[in-house]
């Protein structure tokens, strides 16, 4: 029996093409949760509880570098209490946000499924699904001007933690690429690492399900319709 021989890699140009296929058509950018925030529909509870669970999100998605973004060298200035800044301008407590006591637990578990990925697979295909980071500088910028626009209530200087990922998401997912490109040096590889990066997204989309079904439709949350 003949062994066909393993498909050999693809090129730079061709394997990045392949991420962006994957990444643009699965990126939570085309969430309605997301459509209707910028379009100016979400109400004042629902944008707040966007800012509440995300949070949970941002805290657990902390890496080498990125420890160093939201922690930042000078109070302040890291990426969570930018963060933290912007819920103060949605009229969420503080510390109601840092304890995460009131994070849907379906956010809980795409946020720690997250983590788990990264500690489960090898380092190549951790480092790949963060390159969703690829399409995150068009997201905040979009996002910022949907929110000075439709949200006035909420003060312009809160929104430092968008402007502050635009820089620092392009650099993250160049980086990040160069590193995957470097390592990942087979076929198989290659599709561990897209298959990495699909998962990222899953877990990006089951969080905004679960804020759109907690707060939108059927708004079983907390101040939603039809919460008992």
């Amino acid at each position: 029996m003949t062994v066909a021989p393993p498909r050999p890699p693809l090129s730079r140009d061709d394997f990045i093409a392949w991420v962006r296929r994957e990444g643009e058509a699965r990126y939570h950018d085309h969430h309605r949760y997301h459509a209707l925030m910028h379009e100016g529909k979400l109400t004042r509870l629902q944008l707040q509880q966007w800012v509440l669970n995300r949070y949970y999100y941002a805290f657990r998605r902390m890496w080498i570098r990125r420890i160093r973004d939201h922690d930042g060298d000078e109070a302040g200035e890291a990426g969570l209490d930018l963060w933290l800044r912007l819920a103060d301008g949605v009229g969420l407590d503080r510390q109601e946000v840092e304890s995460c006591r009131t994070v849907l637990p379906g956010v809980r578990f795409a946020c720690d499924a997250y983590v788990e990925l990264v500690r489960e697979r090898t380092l190549v295909e951790a480092v790949a699904s963060s390159l969703t980071e690829f399409f995150a500088p068009d997201l905040m910028s979009k996002r910022v001007l949907a929110w000075e626009k439709h949200y006035p209530w909420v003060s312009p200087e809160m929104l430092a933690y968008f402007r502050s990922r635009v820089p620092r998401a392009r650099r993250d997912s160049l980086e990040a690429i160069d590193f995957v490109i470097e390592h990942a040096t087979t076929y198989e590889m290659q599709e561990r690492c897209v298959a990495a990066l699909i998962r990222k997204t899953e877990i990006l989309w089951h969080l905004l399900d679960c804020a759109y079904a907690a707060y939108i439709e059927p708004a079983w949350g907390p101040g939603g319709a039809r919460a008992s």
